[in-house]
């Protein structure tokens, strides 16, 4: 067979060690690998009756092509959060324009299969969060053989505990955290961290429990700024160095009040997030009085070589997907269940962005973890 595969949405560390090991899998099985460039950007933008379009937008894979690739983050696939099922005309290929003078988004999902006929692939391994297995769905409810990949830092895809670049998320913020410290006791201030967490606020939970900062703001719960306020002042005064921390999710909302975004809607609807650190931090100031250091984290989460957790799951996962194509079970999603490694139906991420159990690990009075019992739980308390 042909296999393709992709990556696309955010980038995380280990990606690289994903397409290495899909790739040793398949051509130690016999198969041929096709990388596709800059995820599903890379099929829309391939007429594939231009050879030379078709050098820009794919890669032979092969272990001489991969041999070190494992060694660095990001992807050398390059990645976009392209969605052929609604392509602006801004973003779509001259040839597929047609003269065209409307504004309305188009479907182009009809030019992708074409082209995935076109290059001759067998079957498609996406890696990718929920917006880019979105369209991989689709592809597969056209009947595209498709077994996909989970990876976010935000570890929010249904139907699995755990996506590839979580692990090496968490372990960034809290080598960050601890740096901070010395800066926020020097000064005697209050350091709000922002985090990465558009719906789900697991980053920002799992870095405080970790870190052990005192208070963690998440997505899946309004705050009231005068009653963190309140609480952040009372763990300045009983820590002998004078200061406070607290994480927060970029999709916090305060109580009455909406996530902060800005620019233009991405092909999956959603707007750039940032900034709710910097109003909360605004505001605390004007409660409190007290000095506040803003510290938005962003990309340094997701930039990098991996850590070992994220470097064992990326290889074990491209193992488990490449299997699947050569035994022709297709239509799946490779995922970690309790602890083990299963595969599921693709068609669990219909129902949504996972979210954090907030009855379970969340103290909505205190704003803090509250993760008491762990006995029978898997590693990741989901």
């Amino acid at each position: 067979m042909k296999v393709g595969i992709l990556t696309g949405g955010g980038d995380v560390p280990g990606l690289n060690a994903c397409i290495k090991a899909a790739t040793m899998r398949a051509v130690d099985e016999g198969h041929s690998v096709i990388g596709i460039r800059r995820g599903w950007g890379g099929l829309l933008e391939t007429d594939p009756d231009d050879p030379a379009s078709v050098g820009a937008n794919t890669m032979a894979l092969n272990p001489a092509a991969v041999r070190t690739i494992d060694r660095t983050g990001g992807t050398i696939l390059h990645t976009s959060r392209t969605n052929p099922a609604r392509v602006h005309p801004s973003e779509e290929p001259e040839f597929l324009k047609e003269g065209r003078e409307d504004e309305e988004p188009r479907d182009h999902t009809k030019h992708v299969l074409r082209v995935i006929e076109r290059l001759g692939i067998d079957a498609l391994i996406p890696i990718g969060g929920d917006d880019t297995l979105s369209f991989a769905l689709r592809l597969h409810d056209e009947g595209v053989p498709v077994v996909a990949i989970p990876k976010t830092m935000d570890n929010d895809v249904h139907g699995t505990d755990y996506c590839i670049g979580f692990s090496t998320a968490i372990t960034r913020t809290v080598i960050f955290i601890h740096q901070l410290r010395t800066s926020a006791g020097s000064h005697e201030r209050i350091a709000v961290v922002e985090v990465f967490g558009r719906y789900s606020g697991e980053t920002s939970l799992v870095s405080a429990y970790l870190s052990g900062v005192e208070r963690a703001v998440i997505s899946e719960v309004p705050f009231d700024i005068e009653k963190l306020a309140s609480l952040l002042m009372r763990d300045r005064e009983e820590n002998p160095s004078r200061y406070a921390m607290m994480t927060i999710s970029e999709g916090a909302q305060m109580v009455g009040g909406e996530m902060i975004m800005g620019g233009k809607e991405d092909a999956y609807g959603h707007k750039k997030l940032g900034g709710i650190g910097v109003e909360t931090g605004l505001v605390l100031h004007e409660i409190t009085g007290v000095d506040i250091i803003n510290q938005q984290i962003g990309y340094l989460m997701r930039s990098g070589s991996p850590d070992s957790l994220d470097l064992m799951v990326a290889i074990n996962y491209a193992v488990m997907a490449t299997d699947l194509v050569a035994e022709g079970h297709f239509g799946r999603l490779v995922a970690l269940r309790n602890g083990n490694y299963a595969n599921v139906p693709l068609g669990v991420t219909r129902q949504g962005v996972k979210r954090v159990d907030v009855g379970a690990l969340y103290d909505v009075d205190e704003y803090r973890p509250k993760i008491r019992h762990v006995d029978g739980k898997p590693m990741f308390l989901y």
